[in-house]
């Protein structure tokens, strides 16, 4: 009857390590479903984030055999998450970093010594002072290790100019919506349409009959356009643009290496 009670005490209360193989399979699954969602490659992932296929791949398989230390996987996986357009911190904090280690301090002393003497309590003043100096000095290393990893998130080989670019270039606008009103006019609507390069393309956007723009623009590029009437996106390399009309799910324009033209009217719904 113990050996059971001692079973069920286990299956009721997980290890840490337990923990964080189940939270990192629910966090896998939910990277993997939401690139796949986009119709991205992970190849696509590691040019964009500069993390290493075989970390990406650990992580999608929740493989902790081949991931470094938690509170490294922490960062790839805000990294990672925030490349999605997810909250990378909200899902980073889900995996449990260590093992909170309860001591319980139980009476040492025998039936002829009951009374602390001073000598006793002095010791013992020690010792919580040194535990105290010890925990403090491994918290602080944690959060440096984990400060630092999250500015290297921060920090990618690409270069923008401002927080908001940096916003505009992530995944995350794919997924927006937002309403457009004219002049108060609920009934008159802008059209809006959106591109997101998976390959180096060349393409010219002309917004109401006047060309907005017109070049070469690399991978991993997310522009969006406006127009009152209508909207035109030409490239020459159509399965490299994945276009959204009013910030609708993004899709290919056509095939690799295949010209194509987009026109979307102002009263076009979508």
């Amino acid at each position: 009857m113990k050996w059971l009670r001692r079973k069920e005490t286990q299956a009721l209360n997980p290890s840490v390590e337990e923990q964080r193989e189940q939270a990192l399979a629910e966090i896998g699954a939910k990277l993997k479903s939401t690139r796949e969602g986009y119709g991205f490659e992970l190849d696509d992932v590691v040019n964009y984030t500069k993390i290493v296929r075989k970390l990406l791949e650990a992580i999608e398989e929740a493989d902790l055999n081949n991931l470094p230390e938690p509170v490294y996987i922490r960062g790839l996986i805000r990294r990672y998450a925030d490349a999605l357009g997810l909250d990378g911190e909200q899902m980073a904090n889900q995996l449990p970093i260590e093992e909170v280690h309860r001591v319980n301090l139980k009476p040492s002393w025998t039936e002829n010594s009951r009374q602390l003497r001073p000598f006793h309590l002095y010791l013992l003043y020690i010792g919580v002072i040194v535990c105290s100096v010890s925990s403090l000095s491994h918290v602080l290393n944690t959060t440096t290790i984990a400060n630092n990893l999250e500015l290297e998130a921060k920090s990618p080989k690409e270069v923008f100019t401002s927080k908001q670019q940096d916003k505009e270039l992530t995944l995350e606008s794919v997924n927006n919506k937002q309403n457009s009103n004219i002049n108060g006019d609920l009934n008159n609507k802008q059209v809006q349409v959106g591109v997101v390069l998976k390959d180096s393309s060349w393409i010219r956007v002309e917004v109401d009959g006047k060309t907005e723009f017109e070049g070469r623009l690399p991978q991993g590029t997310n522009r969006t356009w406006k127009a009152q009437s209508q909207l035109t996106v030409k490239t020459d390399n159509a399965g490299g643009v994945m276009v959204s009309v009013n910030q609708e799910q993004p899709k290919p324009m056509g095939k690799l290496g295949k010209a194509e033209q987009v026109t979307v009217a102002a009263n076009t719904r979508s």
